[in-house]
């Protein structure tokens, strides 16, 4: 079931509200709040932030930050057409959950252009399935900020 921000009344994933957590601390760090995020409740839990900004090199394209419990962060642009995104960008480990500032730095490489952060291939940093270990996970991320 993919749902708003807004916690859904029917299935909802165990580890959301720690992921909304984390989604607030990030959201926070790129000077963007919740009302960019939507959540997956499905597993792999996922979320979608949409950035205001656009990036140098794809001037017509919405730009956003895609994040699942087995591979963390990515870069996408959206499509004219309305096909799945193209990801640009993985963020990689060594944790899905890296801090807010990491993840912020990921999105000024991508303005910069800056090969340096980041990887073009993803990596699986964790599987899917265990929602007490990503609830754990994603809080200790938002106590460590």
């Amino acid at each position: 079931m993919t749902a708003s921000i807004e916690l859904p009344t029917g299935y909802q994933h165990p580890a959301v509200p720690a992921l909304l957590g984390y989604l607030r601390d990030v959201t926070a760090e790129l000077g963007i709040g919740l009302e960019s995020c939507t959540v997956d409740h499905d597993t792999p839990v996922s979320a979608y932030v949409a950035l205001d900004t656009r990036l140098p090199h794809y001037p017509d394209r919405d730009v956003a930050l895609l994040w699942d419990e087995v591979r963390g962060w990515a870069a996408a642009i959206e499509t004219h057409s309305g096909e799945d995104l193209i990801v640009l960008r993985y963020l990689g480990g060594p944790t899905v959950a890296p801090s807010p500032r990491r993840v912020g730095r990921f999105v000024t490489a991508l303005h910069e252009d800056d090969h340096t952060v980041g990887r073009p291939d993803p990596v699986e940093l964790r599987t899917a399935g265990d929602a007490a270990a990503l609830a754990a996970l994603l809080r200790r991320t938002a106590v460590a900020r």
